[in-house]
């Protein structure tokens, strides 16, 4: 094989891992406990999960998730955005549903449920408390019953929580809700003994996570947090290597992600913390991360408290970026993935969005992007053109210098330098769109498969989700079953289609096995994208489309066929 021609082939495949695994490099570095007469110790490092007792269920034992919420008495939870409720028993938040979101794309399905029991098929949950090493001290855990005169936690009405531990100590608990995603809890410890109390605030979030529910590789799921201004990642697969991971920190947040939601314990930034990652010994599926502040003392007849805040629910970029600034949370927008090319995929969000606002629907404001972005290139994008025109003339001369020099390369290279100098011509010219148009597109898929905003957008004819991929398949026009990767829809077709087209107008490369590549390229990016966001793919076609325009345009003013 010709060392030329084994270039090709190395770029061709390192540009498609490029796809995979340019998000992977990305890692970004970028302070509520009040008491009265209570003494701030360091952090105690035991395992709070053994502390809780955590339940781990048999099969046997699992539930449907309506049995499993009505076994107990409850809190209402009903907001804006959130509906659910609160298990009096444990105080812990294990039944929610985001109104703003449905279940799938059709409104009859229902919200989308973010949080369930741990009696359920995937239980996922939130708890905050205080525990103690001492065993003689009674705290609160998974199976205390709260009273409460509460019934109801709405955007204006917070619920208290009581509990008396029969030796001296009072447990009260203020939970509040803003009209989106983040609760407020205020817990307060009343020591009416004789002698003071040592106890640690903590908190955790267990999750059931399989492989049935994990994403491309350039998305991140798992355990996220910013830890001492540091971005810390850890994907579900790593917590299974590892078992248990360990983060100390002064300030910050930690929790779990996916694709468009998340669950997060803001972290007092005032007390030292041990935050824990862990997968389960005996449940393989089942996570937890969690966290212990610094041990609270309690004199007798003293009270204190710890203020928390948990978020759960969707990732939405502008509400992050409110609670960010409003809350001084910080880089609480890197909860969302926005991948090596932050600096581009956040600011075309929010092009996105402005655009949205204005016409109404994504997809022509998509369209109206890609317009934006190929007038903004234009100058270069004209440059290059130009050069790829001349190349295009001049290919009967390089063939002609090929066929005389085929057997003395050296001068055949000095030739045809001899020949592009007296052209005026840059054969690399040609290559400079591209490299401006690698980040551009990796940051708009970013965009496009991170946000929520583009969940469910539709656009015209069959396309009723831009953020999923073309519904239209050849399997659902012809009824034949194929193989998902080859089932590829109307608009990645149509995408392969003008790619063809405006290869046809570049000059075709003097080697013949390269060529012959290069005639596949259309054809390998139709399946590589098939099965991509529709938002994305319309995207790359109307890119095309003007692409092709442009260079008809300037081959006509050279005089080039």
């Amino acid at each position: 094989m010709k060392q030329d021609t084994k270039n090709l082939y190395l770029a061709i495949i390192l540009a498609i891992c490029v796809i995979y695994i340019t998000n992977s490099f990305f890692k970004t570095e970028v302070k509520n406990v009040t008491s009265n007469e209570a003494k701030i110790e360091a952090p105690q490092t035991f395992d709070v999960a053994k502390e809780i007792k955590t339940e781990e269920l048999k099969v046997e034992e699992i539930e449907e998730r309506d049995i499993a919420i009505n076994k107990d008495s409850r809190i209402t939870i009903d907001t804006k955005s959130l509906e659910g409720s609160i298990r009096l028993k444990g105080a812990r938040i294990d039944d929610l549903a985001l109104k703003r979101h449905t279940e799938k794309l059709d409104k009859a399905s229902g919200s989308k449920v973010l949080l369930s029991p741990a009696k359920t098929e995937t239980p996922y949950f939130i708890e905050t408390g205080w525990i103690s090493t001492n065993k003689n001290i009674k705290t609160p855990n998974s199976k205390t019953i709260w009273k409460t005169k509460s019934t109801r936690l709405t955007e204006n009405s917070p619920v208290q929580l009581e509990w008396d531990n029969g030796q001296g100590l009072k447990f009260i608990r203020t939970i509040s809700l803003d009209e989106n995603y983040m609760f407020k809890i205020n817990s307060f410890v009343e020591n009416n003994s004789n002698e003071k109390v040592t106890i640690y605030p903590y908190g955790l979030i267990s999750r059931y996570h399989d492989d049935s529910q994990k994403g491309r590789n350039i998305l991140h799921q798992g355990s996220i947090g910013v830890f001492n201004s540091v971005l810390e990642e850890d994907k579900f697969s790593d917590i299974q290597d590892e078992k248990t991971l360990n983060y100390e920190t002064k300030g910050g947040w930690f929790g779990i992600t996916d694709k468009y939601w998340l669950t997060a314990l803001i972290l007092d930034k005032n007390s030292n913390t041990n935050t824990k990652v862990k997968v389960s010994a005996i449940a393989p599926n089942k996570y937890q991360t969690d966290y212990i502040n610094s041990a609270v003392t309690i004199e007798p007849n003293a009270t204190t408290s710890v203020n928390n805040m948990i978020f759960a629910g969707a990732k939405e970029i502008k509400l992050l970026d409110k609670y960010k600034d409003e809350l001084n949370i910080e880089k609480f927008d890197l909860s969302i993935d926005f991948g090596w090319y932050y600096f581009l995929t956040k600011p075309f969000f929010y092009i996105l969005d402005f655009l949205y606002n204005f016409l109404g629907n994504m997809g022509w404001a998509i369209i109206l992007f890609a317009a934006l972005l190929r007038l903004a290139m234009f100058p270069v994008a004209n440059k290059s053109y130009t050069s790829m025109s001349k190349m295009k003339i001049v290919q009967p001369k390089l063939k002609a210098l090929q066929e005389k020099y085929a057997d003395d390369k050296v001068r055949l290279q000095q030739e045809t330098m001899a020949l592009y100098k007296k052209e005026k011509i840059n054969p690399a010219a040609g290559c400079l769109p591209m490299l401006i148009q690698i980040p551009v597109f990796f940051s708009l898929y970013k965009v496009l498969y991170i946000s929520i905003e583009i969940r469910h957008a539709p656009f015209i004819g069959w396309i009723k989700d831009l953020g999923a991929p073309d519904p239209l398949t050849i399997s659902a026009m012809t009824n034949i079953p194929l193989p998902g990767f080859i089932d590829i829809g109307v608009w990645p077709i149509i995408m392969g289609l003008t790619m063809w087209a405006q290869q046809r107008l570049n000059p075709a490369p003097t080697n013949k096995d390269q060529a012959n590549v290069m005639k596949f390229m259309p054809l390998f990016f139709t399946f590589m994208l098939g099965n991509f966001a529709s938002g994305l793919v319309i995207y790359w076609t109307l890119s095309n489309l003007i692409s092709i325009i442009q260079q008809k345009v300037i081959m006509n003013k050279l005089g080039a066929k």
